[in-house]
């Protein structure tokens, strides 16, 4: 991904949501821009209007964290957005021996002591996820909440994918689609500034703009996101209903992943449907048919990254 068209696209989408109202600044008629003019972004982040326009053509070469941190203000940009903005800034300013480098520590797959601490994790689904929404690692549960997900033949299973490319099960298991729609996309977007070389990244961005119309309008709107806490609702198509909170962190030793944990509230109905779903998940038919797709559509750079880590 071009990382000058990146930035010249986030900043003029970020400008023209902001109108003068928003920042105590006279409007009227006559305005021939939807939200802030540049001179007027200028002058809330103190610097020249030559300078800020050559920011938003896309040149954020040299910039310092104070003129960051002023565009972020005057933008009225939130947390994601403010980081998103520092991630545009250093991959414009990356060596391309750091930017080969960090291509070469991406994560294919998780460690073995990753896969144990899922697997640990039994009263609600758990999974480690990279940035593309590759999902690396789950616990059974997670495999028993996403049966349908998991009966593609798709691999590496894709969260994105699973949303766009199969909307009729996804509009089916998510009561809300066009949330997870906006949350899939968001992630997508924010890891496209933090690591604009993602060959893989790029290629998804591709097949999804391609075969899906909602894909391509979301990621235009360049909006990004932190995904760290909040509700999730599914709609499983055994159990029904399931109201779950969630919590991601990133495991210290793989930065660029994220682990997550979906949990019920205690004495909820959804609860009592989870212990269900776990029952229903270990049957052996459902066990058996499970295994069986996985093998068939295993994707190899996992099963290599989890073999390293296997103790002979």
């Amino acid at each position: 991904m071009d990382n000058k068209s990146e930035v010249r696209d986030f900043l003029t989408t970020r400008r023209a949501r902001v109108t003068p109202e928003k920042v105590e600044l006279p409007g009227g008629p006559g305005r021939r821009v939807p939200g802030l003019r540049r001179t007027e972004v200028a002058m809330l982040a103190g610097v020249s209007v030559e300078y800020y326009s050559r920011l938003e053509r896309g040149d954020l070469g040299g910039v310092s964290e104070a003129v960051l941190e002023a565009i972020g203000s005057a933008l009225l940009l939130d947390d994601a957005e403010r980081s998103h903005l520092g991630d545009l800034a250093g991959a414009a300013n990356e060596s391309p021996v750091r930017s080969r480098s960090r291509a070469r520590s991406r994560p294919s797959g998780i460690s073995r002591a990753l896969q144990l601490a899922l697997d640990s994790v039994t009263a609600g689904p758990a999974f480690v996820r990279n940035g593309r929404m590759d999902v690396l690692g789950e616990n059974a549960l997670f495999r028993a909440l996403y049966s349908d997900l998991y009966a593609l033949p798709d691999r590496p299973v894709n969260l994105a994918r699973f949303v766009f490319l199969h909307r009729e099960l996804a509009e089916a298991f998510y009561p809300s689609w066009s949330i997870a729609a906006d949350i899939n996309v968001a992630i997508l977007r924010t890891e496209a500034g933090r690591d604009p070389h993602d060959k893989a990244l790029h290629d998804l961005v591709g097949e999804l703009s391609t075969r899906s119309d909602e894909f391509r309008a979301r990621w235009g709107a360049h909006e990004v996101r932190h995904h760290a806490s909040g509700n999730k609702s599914f709609r499983h198509p055994v159990v029904g209903d399931l109201e779950l909170v969630y919590e991601a962190m990133e495991p210290m030793g793989q930065r660029g992943l994220n682990f997550l944990i979906y949990s019920a509230e205690p004495g909820s109905p959804t609860e009592e449907r989870l212990r269900l779903l776990a029952s229903w998940g270990a049957t052996p038919a459902t066990r058996e048919a499970r295994e069986t797709r996985q093998t068939a559509g295993r994707h190899p750079r996992n099963d290599d990254a989890r073999r390293e880590d296997t103790p002979r």
